[in-house]
């Protein structure tokens, strides 16, 4: 009797957790993500996690790009430096990322970076160094020379 109740709960309870996190863009212009919602009168967006954790983005082979930041200045992990197989679908994948990459640091937004599980804004020289590192990335993969 007691474990068809406790399967009927969870099963009716299992709607419930599904994970939701919200993401807003601050007075400076730097996005936040936060589980909890955002100060009362600012505008965000509800993103609903898929609970996995795999990267949209493969990483880029050879590419040290600790900071590198993808689609605005969004908060980027430390990506895996695994080597991964030289096809015209990876190539692709790294040359977009590159690109996004320099667009990103050639903007006049924060740029913030993981550095040791810690959220840090990328300082000019820092910014330089890894625009610097995506162009000459970008030139090696994605010119066609």
């Amino acid at each position: 009797m007691r474990r068809p109740l406790i399967a009927a709960v969870l099963l009716l309870a299992a709607p419930l957790v599904v994970a939701q996190a919200y993401k807003w863009t601050d007075a400076n212009g730097t996005v936040h993500y936060s589980d909890a919602p955002p100060p009362q009168g600012t505008k965000y967006s509800k993103v609903t996690t898929t609970g996995t954790v795999e990267p949209l983005v493969a990483p880029a082979p050879a590419a040290n790009n600790e900071a590198g930041a993808e689609g605005g200045s969004e908060v980027v992990p430390k990506r895996n430096t695994e080597p991964m197989a030289d096809t015209p679908e990876n190539r692709t994948k790294l040359c977009a990322s590159l690109k996004a990459n320099m667009e990103t640091l050639k903007a006049s937004g924060p740029v913030i970076m993981q550095d040791g599980g810690q959220q840090k804004v990328m300082s000019a020289d820092q910014r330089k160094q890894q625009q610097s590192t995506a162009e000459a990335q970008y030139q090696q993969y994605c010119s066609g020379g």
